[in-house]
């Protein structure tokens, strides 16, 4: 008998079990000539990781606090940008040309230009300085995003709640902000939390534009630890403090999704 000849389902498991198998052969050679004493010295060095206590406290505060700044002011701006791609007239190509930029752009030459090129073009100074710029590109970045998830919910919204709305004489402002709205919201709050997740980790990339001590996020610490110390381990404690903060938000997404389909 062949390979040929085997069920497909039976291929399938026998592939399945050769992968898993492959998996512990490679862990256990690397387990078996792995200089574990110098990894735990470069990677997992206690004494080093009691160093960045209490600032690693404020880096993360830090990075939550630019979370949900660059969230809360881009939400809303892409609800109104949003609104003005469904209309009609000028609005309506103002707002897709913002949003086809700020996402074709990449997120750091958004970040880059609002920190330091419009800044020295207009001769004036955001607020924080070029952190306060670089917040400024990130807020650009997720409205642009933020505005087409929403736009999707608003088509989700089936076209009978608007017409029974205006049947009951409401007007399209009123409509659009009791009735539409609510539950686009609704429908958009799994890819709104995963937004959330993405951009948490895009918080990193301020660190390029520069920061003080009090204004470093995760990575931004991480990075200037590893080149005080000489040793990885700030990299490792911040990447520990990215997940203990991302395992809770993929989990709320996780659960939000199964629930919004079972409601379908």
């Amino acid at each position: 008998m062949t390979l040929t000849d085997i069920r497909p389902t039976v291929r399938r498991r026998i592939a399945r079990v050769g992968s898993y198998a492959l998996f512990v052969v490679i862990a256990i050679i690397v387990a078996l000539t792995a200089n574990w004493p110098q990894i735990g010295r470069t990677f997992f060095n206690w004494s080093v990781a009691a160093q960045l206590w209490p600032g690693i406290l404020r880096a993360a505060a830090n990075t939550v606090l630019y979370t949900l700044l660059s969230f809360v002011v881009g939400l809303l701006l892409a609800v109104v940008f949003a609104l003005m791609k469904m209309s009609k007239g000028p609005f309506k190509w103002f707002a897709v040309v913002y949003i086809e930029l700020f996402r074709g752009v990449p997120a750091l030459l958004t970040i880059f230009m609002m920190a330091l090129a419009v800044p020295i073009a207009f001769k004036f100074k955001f607020p924080g300085g070029t952190v306060g710029g670089g917040l400024v590109g990130l807020i650009l970045v997720t409205s642009a995003y933020t505005a087409e998830i929403i736009r999707a919910g608003i088509v989700a919204v089936p076209q009978g709640q608007r017409e029974a709305a205006r049947s009951l004489g409401m007007s399209h402002l009123r409509t659009t902000v009791t009735v539409i709205l609510p539950q686009a919201f609704r429908i958009v709050i799994p890819p709104l939390t995963n937004e959330i997740v993405m951009l948490l980790k895009d918080t990193s990339l301020l660190g390029v534009v520069g920061a003080t001590m009090m204004s470093k996020e995760l990575t931004l610490f991480g990075r200037d630890g590893l080149t005080t110390y000489g040793n990885s381990t700030p990299l490792i404690v911040a990447a520990v403090f990215y997940l203990i903060i991302t395992i809770p938000l993929t989990y709320v997404v996780a659960r939000l999704e199964k629930r919004m389909a079972v409601k379908r």
